[in-house]
């Protein structure tokens, strides 16, 4: 369709409807902070929220990537769309008149978006008419099978707005085209009949089958899932065909009931099957959602992604071959994602080979059971390892040769350096089988075999503080998640310590109680500054409520080069203010973020010179290298939580 000049008044009338935190809300998870609100930017990566939306201004704003703008801006850089497929979207969402420059226009748009609505309508009163069935004497063995075979009540039933397709070959074409009069093209559009290949005329595509509609995000049906009643009708299951509202792998069932307790779980759970997402959400399980027969895709893995703020999905497939192979290639499917850190994902496979609505329904606590399995599932790696050695003689040269190669290329896809060290001595662990002398050995020929991206080190500086001069080895690496991460905390003492005097001893004596330093160059500079302007001050003017901030003024001026990037700290903003009003907490986050950034670097060097050592003439030195790599990453993995505690605290 070729994209129209849209009057003015058509844009003014949309402006005018559109709510900008109703569609924001469609992206990304948003909590209200004040009058405001506050999510996680969906246009940079971060884990602490910085994207503020203004329900009064109409308008967004990142404090950390200084994106910003209104409701059509947002729609433009999320969606790839023209300012005019916006409005026209928009128009369609909040059923505005659309008017164009040109009138010869004007006709075809409104078809384009007639046809959807009456696609729409159809779809409704044919899920109404297959509701209905169910409850005839046609339906009798369905709606039997349903609260006998599945053990649903009749409350889900309706909920959910299950159905039955009667077993004629014309019963809903009659119903839709002769009786309610559809155009025959539309309901064929709609996916609902089929053309005859001989005699002319049309047939349902649903006969005799138990009926589940589809929704979209806004609770409209867009297509059907369908489920034989009898053994020999094949296949089991089948949906309705692609249509102009219906796109199965860009679908996911039961979202529309399930996102906004995604958001409160900040966890969504994706099952295989219509009747596992409708049993789960029937015990109050309700961050629950259904792929629709197909490999689950990044499609389908990025609309979850919008509801969870901590990005945590746990598939949870069939435990039989078939659906350990569909977890497999959906891992694989996603997995440009998985690898690069972007979703926290966890596969849950349950006990005894059951699927989710067997599981909760064989027991009386299967619900608890279940929903305690959920916060057990290993992540994604380590169910991929789990499965190279099952079944495995690992004693066996061959077997033995077989796994660590697994090993080794699932090892070659992890991006973060952490994550490959950590499981480096996993996987050698399991290599070991219990033999803690092999471990060693193990590690040494898996590091040979996977790549890594080695850092660059050079001891660097000395600083003065508290007339005393303090000097430690410090490693310069390369722009990564961790350096950002020392950034971030560094400037976030440094604004706390020149706005807030009352917080000054307590960053000092936290800094020298850890033995932590400024590693940044421009905050060690900042700080050696603070330093010496503290000596001078003798006392405080009235009138100079922040002599510190006044004279980091003045020697900003002095050395305009060295202070440039961090005369930013000296004036705060919505965010930074935020930050401040929290300091307690937020002194302790960043004292956290500094120790297990110091933690990683001792763990890289020890990795380092493990990588470099014989095992056949240092045994004793990989010993100590390997034991240190160890204690460090337990005290990464405990400042982690610590840190993750504190930036998590509901008040901020």
């Amino acid at each position: 369709m070729k994209v129209p000049r849209l009057h003015p008044d058509t844009i003014e009338e949309v402006q005018q409807r559109v709510d900008i935190v109703d569609v924001i809300s469609d992206h990304i998870v948003l909590r209200k902070r004040g009058k405001d609100y506050l999510g996680l930017c969906p246009f940079h990566n971060e884990k602490t929220p910085s994207f503020s939306v203004s329900q009064d201004k109409q308008v967004y704003y990142c404090f950390g990537c200084s994106a910003k703008g209104n409701t059509f801006k947002f729609l433009m850089e999320i969606g790839k769309q023209s300012f005019a497929e916006v409005v026209l979207d928009l128009a369609r969402r909040y059923q505005v008149e659309v008017k164009t420059v040109e009138p010869e226009q004007r006709q075809e748009i409104q078809r384009q978006l007639t046809l959807r609505e009456q696609l729409y309508e159809i779809l409704a009163v044919s899920s109404s008419f297959y509701e209905h069935a169910l409850h005839q004497s046609q339906g009798e063995t369905a709606l039997t099978y349903l609260r006998n075979q599945r053990n649903i009540e009749d409350a889900t039933i309706s909920k959910f707005q299950l159905g039955y397709a009667p077993g004629g070959w014309e019963t809903l074409y009659r119903y839709l085209v002769e009786q309610k009069r559809y155009p025959v093209n539309l309901v064929e559009q709609a996916g609902l009949i089929k053309p005859r290949k001989t005699g002319g005329g049309y047939y349902d595509v649903f006969r005799d089958r138990l009926m589940i509609p589809i929704m979209d995000l806004q609770g409209r049906i867009i297509g059907f899932g369908s489920r034989s009643l009898q053994a020999e009708d094949q296949p089991k299951y089948l949906n309705s065909p692609e249509t102009p509202l219906f796109d199965k792998s860009k679908t996911l069932y039961a979202l529309d009931k399930a996102f906004s307790n995604i958001g409160q779980e900040d966890c969504a759970v994706v099952v295989e099957g219509y009747f596992d997402a409708i049993a789960l959400h029937e015990v109050g399980i309700g961050n629950v959602v259904a792929s629709l027969g197909t490999a689950f895709t990044q499609n389908q893995l990025k609309q979850l992604l919008r509801f969870t703020a901590s990005k945590q999905v746990i598939l949870n497939f069939d435990a039989d071959h078939a659906g350990v192979k569909a977890t497999e290639r959906a891992i694989r499917e996603v997995e440009d994602l998985v690898y690069g850190g972007v979703v926290q994902l966890r596969i849950l496979n349950l006990p005894d080979g059951k699927d989710a609505d067997e599981f909760i329904k064989s027991r009386e606590d299967g619900a608890v059971i279940y929903y305690q399995n959920l916060a057990d599932a290993p992540l994604w790696l380590d169910w991929l390892i789990n499965r190279l050695i099952a079944d495995k003689n690992l004693k066996t040269a061959a077997e033995f040769q077989q796994v660590a190669a697994g090993m080794i290329r699932l090892l070659n896809k992890l991006q973060d350096a952490n994550q490959r060290n950590h499981y480096l001595t996993y996987c050698a662990e399991l290599l070991s089988q219990g033999d803690s002398r092999l471990v060693l050995q193990n590690l040494a020929n898996l590091k040979s075999q996977v790549k890594s991206t080695r850092p660059k080190y050079k001891n660097n500086y000395s600083i003065k503080k508290n007339n005393s001069s303090v000097s430690q080895p410090t490693f310069t690496i390369a722009t990564n998640p961790e350096s950002e991460l020392l950034e971030q905390a560094e400037a976030l003492l440094l604004r706390i310590y020149i706005h807030y005097p009352r917080y000054r001893d307590e960053i000092i004596d936290r800094l020298e109680a850890k033995d932590l330093l400024f590693n940044v160059a421009s905050h060690r500079f900042l700080w050696q500054q603070i330093i010496a302007i503290e000596e001078e001050i003798t006392g405080v003017s009235a009138a100079d409520l922040n002599p510190l901030l006044s004279k980091l003024h003045n020697r900003s001026l002095d050395f305009p080069e060295k202070m440039m990037s961090v005369t930013k700290l000296f004036y705060l903003d919505e965010k930074t203010q935020e930050d401040v009003f929290r300091a307690d907490v937020r002194v302790a986050e960043a004292i956290a973020s500094l120790e297990q950034v110091n933690y990683q670097k001792r763990q890289i060097y020890c990795t380092e010179q493990l990588h470099n050592l014989n095992p056949n003439t240092d045994l004793k030195l990989m010993e100590y290298y390997y034991q240190e790599i160890q204690s460090t990453v337990e005290k990464i993995n405990q400042l982690e939580q610590i840190r993750l505690a504190f930036s998590q605290d509901p008040v901020l």
